[in-house]
């Protein structure tokens, strides 16, 4: 087995063990259940919201040391979040440990970029698009099975929610273990930079530095940071899709977060909850048009036709969580909600690889760290806006998910108008064509 194929099945490993959790797809049963002496308004409003404003607080510090830490340390720390996480929801109840949980849960999901970039550092450019795919498939399989497992012991009542999390605990402790069997990266993309550039080699020649070469470290992290931010965001096609993946986020963690209160709202606290079918069955899905996203034909990601196929897309979406919204079946629910998550997949996939093809190798990491911080900061004025107790609307759930639903509406006619302005330039730059043609 070469060197890259070991680190990808140490990485697929910790991967698939960091996602086993089979106690997310009932978290929202758990804390209002029995096990603790919270309402349901108290997790809406005071215990979720803290994670939001948590990980939003953490991600930026956590990008920069864990290019400093050269990654290892911080997924180290994830592990070690997670096993704390869980730690707290098995043997605490009182509403003030889960909000401290909710503060270790920000460290844990913001850790997670340690992850994803170490790939970057760790392995070869020309193994990324292997080892991103082993990764995913990994992750998304643990999501799978830990689906799979908590529906199946739940109907079955082999163990009760509390159970569940037990298991998720386990494989927290097992998570953190794995870490440390991660291979030390020697260097990383900015403060431990290794390539070796010309203004270096010439240095090492005549053995003084050039003068417009910063000699400390922290000045050449920042130089280099600034001119991957600047080449980024000054193409306007980077600025679209990382406008549509921010808003993408914002909006998917918000109701990945909040569903399950709609479920219990529509369902109410007798019915058979098929939470972890769904999550299942979302998760293969979105792994099937994942993949499928990959192979569009290139003459199919014209930006006109990309654009209009995200309007149409961000349109759907909108009506599918405006069907699991208003319904009172929770069958009907779950399809619009499933059909939002199958959508979500395809869409955020095939933006991520457009932003890809118009950056730097180098500024994968930053830039999707910057678009995510940014759905980030967006989620948290939203959840301040119309979750928190103490927020301007303090809507019910019914209405967060209208407004959201409605979001997407609203992202899908702002593409439209991108669309008009496209097609409304083509003729101008033709007729400059032509003019300069005849001269």
């Amino acid at each position: 087995m070469e060197g890259w194929q070991r680190v990808s099945l140490v990485l697929c490993i910790f991967g698939f063990l960091k996602e086993f959790r089979p106690s997310e797809p009932f978290v929202f049963q758990f804390l209002t259940g029995p096990w603790h002496n919270v309402t349901v308004e108290q997790v809406v409003q005071d215990v979720f919201p803290i994670g939001t404003y948590s990980y939003v607080a953490q991600l930026v510090v956590v990008f920069l040391i864990t290019d400093y830490f050269r990654y290892k340390p911080l997924i180290i720390v994830a592990g070690l979040a997670g096993t704390v996480v869980w730690c707290l929801f098995v043997w605490t109840s009182s509403l003030g440990a889960l909000q401290i949980l909710e503060i270790f849960y920000g460290t844990y999901m913001a850790a997670e970029i340690a992850y994803w970039t170490y790939i970057y550092a760790k392995v070869d450019r020309k193994h990324y698009q292997k080892v991103t795919s082993h990764i995913r498939s990994a992750t998304q399989a643990g999501r799978f099975l830990a689906a799979t497992i908590s529906q199946t012991v739940i109907y079955f009542k082999i163990t009760d929610y509390l159970g569940l999390n037990y298991i998720s605990l386990a494989a927290q402790l097992a998570t953190t273990i794995w870490a440390f069997m991660l291979p030390s990266v020697p260097a990383s993309m900015y403060f431990h930079h290794r390539e070796t550039t010309l203004d270096e080699e010439i240095e090492l020649k005549v053995g003084s530095p050039p003068a417009d070469v910063p000699k400390s470290t922290c000045s050449r992290a920042s130089t280099l940071l600034w001119n991957h931010f600047k080449s980024a965001y000054t193409n306007f096609t980077v600025i679209r899709y990382s406008l549509w993946y921010s808003l993408a986020v914002c909006l998917y963690y918000q109701i990945t977060s909040y569903v399950q209160a709609l479920w219990s709202e529509i369902g109410g606290p007798d019915t058979v909850l098929w939470n972890g079918a769904v999550e299942a069955i979302l998760t293969l899905m979105g792994s099937v048009v994942a993949l499928l996203a990959g192979y569009v034909p290139p003459r199919f990601l014209k930006l006109h036709t990309t654009i209009l196929a995200l309007s149409t897309i961000a349109i759907l979406e909108g009506f599918g969580l405006l069907m699991a919204t208003k319904t009172s079946n929770l069958t009907v629910s779950y399809v619009g909600y499933t059909l939002f998550g199958i959508l979500h997949a395809f869409t955020i996939t095939l933006v991520s690889s457009e932003i890809a093809k118009h950056i730097s190798d180098d500024s994968f990491a930053l830039i999707f760290g910057i678009n995510t911080m940014v759905g980030l900061v967006s989620q948290t004025i939203l959840t301040i806006a119309v979750v928190d107790s103490d927020g301007w609307f303090a809507l019910d759930i019914r209405g967060q998910f209208t407004l959201y639903s409605y979001s997407f509406i609203a992202i899908g006619i702002l593409f439209i108008v991108f669309l008009v302005i496209e097609l409304c330039r083509v003729p101008t730059n033709s007729s400059t064509k032509t003019t300069l043609t005849d001269k």
